[in-house]
């Protein structure tokens, strides 16, 4: 296989999530080892391209145009002593010897290159708990008042507490590394191990915030906060859309804008989130509209949306919100996530070992009105209305 560059492997690799994706929703385990193995062969194809290109280059600036960043020393030192075992004749010792957690930083530099890749990711609250097991929100149940302050009205300035439980919920991704990554050194096995990371996390983060059903995995936006049973959650009831005319979206915005405990908020964006094929087959046709000089103008609708494809939205539904009121949680699970292990599970090649690396993630909605469940199967195409104020002026009449 010849070598590729990073932007070209991000448009083949598109195919290969798909082809994971479906592996996973049909429980076919050679079929995802396949992709899999697809997948981060591709990548380290393209860092190695990268590594022979650059042989020599000190210029900072277009080593990070390429993805190679300069470490700190822990994090030299972390990749450094996993070259070394992973060169032992027992890298699984060696591994567990050296107690291998990846270091904040690491975890960081991924969260920003998913927020780059993947808008969704970057539009909800996003956040590094490093090492926490558990994140406390909280919700005023009363407002401010003027005047005396007595125990009553203290009293009255409760808050309702809900405890976000993080290291229940564990993501694992096996990466091939080959020998030939070994010899690259610390800088180019993080890019490569940085790249990987990126596009498996935010595969299954994207998944799970959308659509999760709170089983051993967080609680997505199509789901209801209640009713769960056998820690399954339904998927909210989903409202009927026609057509993104003002009236709809009026009806959706009021919804989201209904705060916790009967209060009021502003809502300044608004998300809507939908399949790819939809987006082309839907969304677009209902949002473009042609001008008068014959140009067309796409996403054309009556509030400030955002409209973001997402693989992980069910087919013929939306789900419209207020981003910033989801939560999603990423860490190293109390000291245990994050950690590089040699695994025997996939023996793909001779030349390459496989290892994983474990994270522990978790999200929720703040409110269940922050995001709102919609069909739109039978969404229309846009059509120029013409409204005729005063006919008995038209013709002559």
């Amino acid at each position: 296989m010849s070598m590729k560059n990073l932007d070209l492997v991000q448009k083949e690799n598109a195919a290969v999530m798909q082809a994971m994706q479906k592996a996973i929703a049909d429980n076919d385990e050679a079929g995802f080892a396949q992709a899999w193995q697809q997948f981060a062969n591709n990548i380290q194809e393209a860092v190695l391209a990268d590594a022979k290109e650059l042989i020599g280059v000190q210029d900072a600036a277009v080593l990070a145009q390429r993805g190679v960043r300069q470490l700190t020393s822990a994090e030299t030192a972390f990749y450094q002593k996993a070259i070394d075992a992973m060169r032992s004749v027992d890298p699984k010792q060696a591994l567990t010897s050296m107690d291998p957690v990846l270091p904040k930083t690491t975890i960081d530099r991924v969260m920003e290159d998913i927020a780059k890749t993947h808008p969704l990711l970057d539009m909800i609250t996003f956040q590094n708990v490093g090492a926490l097991t558990e994140i406390i929100t909280s919700t005023t149940s009363g407002v401010a008042a003027w005047g005396e302050l007595t125990s009553t009205i203290a009293s009255e300035l409760g808050a309702s507490f809900a405890m976000v439980q993080l290291g229940q919920n564990k993501l694992s991704a096996f990466i091939p590394v080959a020998k030939a990554m070994l010899d690259l050194g610390p800088v180019w096995l993080d890019t490569y191990v940085r790249a990987v990371l990126v596009e498996a996390l935010a595969t299954a983060l994207e998944a799970a915030f959308v659509d999760g059903d709170g089983k051993n995995k967080p609680r997505g936006m199509t789901r209801k906060s209640t009713g769960a049973v056998d820690g399954v959650y339904p998927r909210k009831d989903a409202i009927t859309v026609t057509e993104l005319d003002a009236v709809t979206i009026g009806g959706i915005l009021n919804t989201v804008s209904q705060g916790p405990n009967s209060t009021r908020r502003a809502v300044p964006r608004l998300l809507m989130a939908v399949n790819p094929a939809d987006y082309y087959t839907k969304v677009y046709p209902a949002t473009t509209v042609r001008a008068t000089d014959g140009t067309y103008n796409n996403d054309v609708l009556p509030y400030p949306i955002d409209p973001v494809q997402c693989a992980a939205v069910p087919a013929n539904y939306a789900v419209f919100g207020l981003a910033p009121k989801y939560l999603g949680l990423l860490g190293t699970g109390g000291g245990k996530g994050g950690k590089l292990e040699y695994s025997d599970e996939y023996k793909f090649l001779e030349d390459v070992r496989t290892y994983l690396i474990k994270t522990y993630a978790n999200g929720q909605a703040l409110d269940d009105n922050a995001f709102v469940y919609a069909d739109i199967t039978n969404l229309a195409p846009a059509v120029l209305k013409v409204e005729v104020t005063n006919a008995d002026e038209i013709g002559g009449v």
